[in-house]
Formats: C-alpha cells, sequence, structure tokens
C-alpha cells in the first residue's frame, strides 16, 4: 500500500513517515504544494494525508484539483483544531476524514487503516497466486496456509510481482515503486530481495523467474 504525506511541518512529518514506515506501508513525503499536486496527477496512491496549509498551493486546491481529475484516492486531511472551516471544506470537497492537531500517532495509524479498508473492497485487499496468499491490508502472506516471514521491503516487492501477473515488472519499475520507503534503492538490492523472495516461496509451487534484459515475473513450478 502506498500513501503519501503531504506536510511542510519537518518534526510532524518525520513522526508521520516514522509510524507508517514501522507500518510496513510505502510512504512519499512531500512539503511543497504544487510539487504534491504534480506528483498525485502522474502517480498512483492509496492513502493520501494532506495538510490544508501549504506553500505555494493549499490543500484544499489539491483536493480540488484531485477530484476534478476524478481521482477517488482517499484523503485524511490535516488541520489545526481551532480551524473548523479548514475541516467543513476539506470534506465538502471530497475528503474521506480528518485530524485536527495534536493528535496522537496510535489515532492516526487506526484512521489509516480504516481509510484503506473503505478504498479496496475485501476481495481486492486479497492477492492470490497459486497457494500464495497476500493481504496488502494486513501485510500478511502465507504459503499454502504457512505466513511467510518477510521484510517490509519483501512484502512490497511480492505485491508489485502479484498486481502484475502475467507480465515482465522491470528493475527500474521496482525501484522507483520502493523508493517512498525513505532510502535509495540500487539495482543489487533488488537482486538480494528476488533471492531471499526465492528461498521463501520455492516450497510452495511459485518462482519468480528472471528475464534477462527485461525484468521479473511470477510463475508456477
Amino acid at each position: 500500500m502506498r500513501i503519501l504525506v503531504v506536510e511542510d511541518d519537518p518534526v510532524l512529518a518525520d513522526g508521520l513517515l516514522h509510524v507508517l514506515r514501522r507500518s510496513k506501508y510505502i510512504v512519499t513525503h512531500e512539503n511543497n504544494g504544487k510539487r504534491a499536486d504534480s506528483l498525485l496527477a502522474e502517480q498512483e496512491f492509496d492513502l493520501v494525508i494532506l495538510d490544508m496549509g501549504l506553500p505555494d498551493m493549499d490543500g484544499a486546491e489539491i483536493l480540488s484539483r484531485l477530484r476534478q481529475r476524478k481521482n477517488k484516492v482517499p484523503v485524511l486531511i490535516l488541520t489545526a483544531r481551532d480551524n473548523v472551516q479548514d475541516r467543513v471544506l476539506g470534506l465538502d470537497m471530497g475528503a474521506d476524514d480528518y485530524l485536527t492537531k495534536p493528535f496522537d500517532l496510535p489515532e492516526l495509524e487506526a484512521r489509516v487503516r480504516s481509510l484503506l479498508r473503505r478504498g479496496v473492497s475485501a476481495s481486492s485487499a486479497l492477492l492470490q497466486f497459486g497457494e500464495l496468499l497476500l493481504d496488502t491490508v494486513g501485510h500478511r502472506a502465507t504459503l499454502g496456509g504457512h505466513p511467510l516471514e518477510l521484510t517490509a521491503r519483501e512484502l512490497s516487492v511480492l505485491e508489485i510481482l502479484m498486481l502484475r501477473i502475467d507480465s515482465v515488472v522491470s528493475k527500474e519499475q521496482l525501484i522507483k515503486q520502493l523508493s517512498g520507503l525513505g532510502e535509495e534503492i540500487s539495482e543489487n538490492a533488488i537482486e538480494v530481495y528476488m533471492y531471499r523472495l526465492r528461498k521463501n516461496l520455492k516450497s510452495g509451487g511459485v518462482n519468480i523467474r528472471t528475464m534477462r534484459g527485461l525484468g521479473y515475473m511470477l510463475e508456477k513450478q
């Protein structure tokens, strides 16, 4: 699950990124309104956490432009406690929920889980390929009914591959998708993730095939 955090307060942003990445979400951060709007026009996210007061373009304008593009991604707005107008305006313009600052991070996590469940149906949250089952909201994978011990990045790689069954996923695509986890991703790192995933999957009739010069794809053994 990919989350975009649009927040210009560095202390609050650091706290949000830490708690969300700890929960194994792929998180991208932007502190500028115009750049956030461009990002939302170019990429797909499963949730947007949007501060209303931003430089260059405020949250209300970002939200309005998002909905004008018929983008239905769930949006959680962040507002000052005494700014009722922001809350009403955000909800009227298509926001799905709001939190008033300051807020407790456990409450934020609960709101995020709720919005992600609301944003996808139960069937689309569960990805299946043979005996391999991935719960994209609960961040759990099982193979033949047995849980797999995977890191956040390994789960993310697996999700990308399972969303593109019968398609080849290039290293460049994987690097771009994983870049929101906060560190630069190298081609060597991708190879390490693939090696670890293959070790976990080999007993369940699922393999990650390397298409030389092209990328990777899932296949049944």
